[in-house]
């Protein structure tokens, strides 16, 4: 067997099953793993330097086949039903082999990384994938080690990463179709095959982080973005696509920690990884000035459309996937915190996009609305968000984040609340959809006030104003903002028919209430009083 690169020698690759490999490449560098990408006709450069690859059948995550092995450590913990389905031990051992089995005579790439930036409770990750675009993504997501580091880092998961193979014996092992992602906590291992869709390698590790750290180190573990100010303060936020979250974090004024996945542990918030995953559709310099100056040599561009005859990226051209992707190293945005550390949050934001106009643009939550609205998770999906949607549509997506959850959301939700009484960390919800009216009646909530209404909050300039109630959800809505207008502050007001508004934050309280029914039966009395009021 051909060895290339800086080779591990804490682990030899026959414990994990895989044998008989014609070349390993162990930790190549960036520009080697390009430089075989181009070799083997997988990717393209870019006129920018970065390097475009096609994910092929796969251009997302597919939810429905990932997997949890139950055994021992899993069965008591993990809120087992449609999100979290379980396949037997013996079933995960044979895909194993099978997987193993495939690498045989084949060229393959080993890369180490770890995850989590606070050492205390840093995580080593090996990734042995048999296409190098995978292994360069990976290493720009994760973090990087030092080289002398590399030698003899002992990994504490391991993913193994086959897109090309796909099961035939699908009934006999519990899954759904050929592809499948399957986590198991007591061999401390991910297999990943049948789909070339690199975020499954991101988000499988996250889902692990979402288990071992809430269970094992009393960490919570938030699918969010997080900056600091200059002053020190941390600020959280949480929301779904669509919601802004990416464009609302990116403040010039506040230097970036992460921008999708962090924990929080006693000593403050810190970043699962090492890297950036950023949405590129209709991706512009103006728009999104960080992102765009990202995209660069050592960048990798997914599923993203050339303009014809040229190399330029062509980001509104969606005819492969809605899901265009860049993945690029943190400290490629200039204002980034490194190491990705930050302290306790002083003031959290949930961004819902509110295509009914009901909720206010902004409210301050007490504990128990701050657990109820973190299970709930509520936005409204619009056009141009996901294929298919051309009219809002009512989503909810516990705790922002509810295919990577593997412990039932109240666990999550009072491990938040337990942090907000301790720290007296505020927690505001912002509205980014409508006002005026529901979708095609109201107009967009301005995108210079919801900066100022978060910049007011992160200021401390809502200390001390007053606020009022909202009668059916009884959210504390402040009655003055600077430099923006106080009329648009209720939203009942800017409604021209009153008694249409009512009916409509009925409907929408109604829409919560029955969302919520399914993780009543485990959610405390301060979650269930803070849920909305439905008038009879």
């Amino acid at each position: 067997m051909q060895e290339n690169g800086i080779k591990n020698t804490a682990v030899n690759l026959e414990t994990v099953g895989i044998k008989n490999i014609s070349v390993c490449n162990w930790n190549l560098t960036p520009q080697q793993l390009m430089d075989k990408a181009i070799a083997l006709g997988h990717g393209v450069y870019a006129d920018s330097g970065a390097i475009v690859f096609d994910s092929g059948e796969f251009t997302g995550r597919s939810p429905k086949d990932r997997f949890i092995v139950r055994d021992n450590i899993t069965e008591k913990d993990v809120n087992w039903g449609d999100t979290n389905v379980g396949v037997t031990p013996e079933a995960f051992d044979a895909l194993q082999a099978e997987v193993c089995a495939h690498y045989e005579g084949k060229e393959i790439y080993v890369r180490d990384n770890f995850v989590c930036a606070n050492d205390n409770y840093k995580l080593n990750v090996r990734t042995i994938n048999e296409i190098p675009y995978h292994n360069l993504f990976v290493d720009n997501m994760f973090m990087r080690p030092s080289d002398a580091e590399k030698v003899s880092m002992k990994p504490d998961w391991t993913i193994l990463c086959a897109p090309s193979y796909k099961t035939a014996n699908t009934a006999k092992y519990g899954i759904r179709q050929g592809n499948f992602v399957i986590l198991n906590f007591t061999k401390k291992m991910v297999l990943i095959a049948g789909t070339g869709y690199a975020g499954e390698m991101k988000k499988s590790i996250f889902s692990v982080l979402n288990f071992i750290l809430p269970v094992n180190r009393n960490v919570l573990p938030m699918h969010c973005s997080a900056n600091i100010g200059k002053s020190g303060d941390t600020a959280v936020f949480f929301g779904l696509s669509g919601t802004g979250k990416t464009t609302l974090s990116a403040d010039p004024n506040r230097a970036l920690i992460g921008d999708d996945e962090h924990g929080w542990a006693d000593d403050g918030v810190f970043n699962f990884e090492g890297g950036c995953y950023a949405k590129c559709v209709d991706l512009t310099a103006e728009k999104e000035p960080e992102i765009w100056a990202a995209i660069k040599k050592g960048t990798v561009l997914e599923n993203v459309k050339f303009f014809p005859n040229t190399n330029t990226p062509n980001y509104a051209d969606i005819s492969k996937t809605e899901n265009t992707r860049a993945a690029y190293p943190l400290n490629y945005i200039p204002n980034a915190v490194i190491p990705s550390i930050g302290g306790i949050p002083k003031n959290i934001f949930f961004l819902t996009c509110d295509a009914s106009g009901v909720l206010p643009p902004i409210s301050k939550l007490t504990t128990g609305q701050a657990m109820y609205h973190f299970i709930s998770g509520y936005t409204a999906k619009v056009a141009g968000t996901e294929a298919g949607i051309t009219e809002p549509t009512t989503t909810f997506s516990a705790c922002f984040g509810a295919p990577f959850l593997p412990l039932h959301p109240t666990r999550y939700a009072e491990m938040l609340g337990e942090r907000m009484r301790k720290h007296s960390t505020n927690v505001w919800l912002i509205n980014t959809g409508w006002s005026g009216g529901a979708y095609g009646t109201g107009s967009r909530m301005k995108l210079k006030f919801t900066r100022a209404m978060i910049t007011a909050a992160l200021n401390g300039q809502l200390d001390n104003v007053q606020f009022e109630n909202h009668p059916v959800f009884g959210l504390a809505m402040p009655t003055s903002v600077p430099e923006v207008p106080s009329e648009i502050l209720n939203p009942r007001n800017t409604w021209a028919d009153v008694n249409a508004y009512d009916a409509k934050a009925n409907d929408l309280a109604n829409k919560f209430v029955n969302n919520f029914g399914k993780y009543a039966s485990q959610a405390n009395e301060e979650i269930m009083s803070a849920a909305p009021k439905v008038l009879v």
